[in-house]
């Protein structure tokens, strides 16, 4: 074989390599009891429970917000994002939290909210500084 045969080889063989690298990475959603286990960031969808309220005081600490959330297994915990509360929480459908389980507690670094919509698919993402992105789906 040429020695610009094997080169190409080479270059498309590690290109291969990278690409499944990227590809074994990539997270599911998970659930509460799976976040308890699990010593990384991640990625559990769910409810608000209403019932449970939220918890924001902006006058006595504006970077603090709390709430309840049912999981998919239907599993309720406290989450608390260190950050101000989302506009327009209360209307939000369904919600992804990114984060991290600590002592029976979900420590979110981001909230991605389902926003209800008659026409499409949006959704926001919340930041733990306060700013707000619109995520498509399409």
């Amino acid at each position: 074989m040429r020695k610009s045969a094997i080169i190409g080889l080479i270059t498309i063989a590690l290109c291969i390599g990278f690409l499944v690298s990227l590809n074994a990475d990539t997270q599911s959603y998970s659930n509460f009891a799976e976040a308890a286990t699990s010593n990384r960031e991640e990625h559990v969808i769910g409810n608000w429970e209403k019932s449970k309220g939220t918890y924001y005081d902006a006058v006595k600490d504006p970077n603090h917000f709390a709430f309840h959330m049912k999981d998919e297994k239907g599993l309720v915990k406290k989450v608390v994002l260190n950050g101000t509360k989302p506009q327009d929480f209360e209307r939000s459908e369904k919600l992804v939290l990114i984060g991290e389980m600590k002592n029976d507690t979900f420590y979110a670094s981001k909230i991605l909210m389902k926003c209800p919509s008659k026409y499409n698919d949006n959704m926001v993402e919340v930041n733990q500084d306060g700013t707000v992105t619109q995520v498509n789906k399409s």
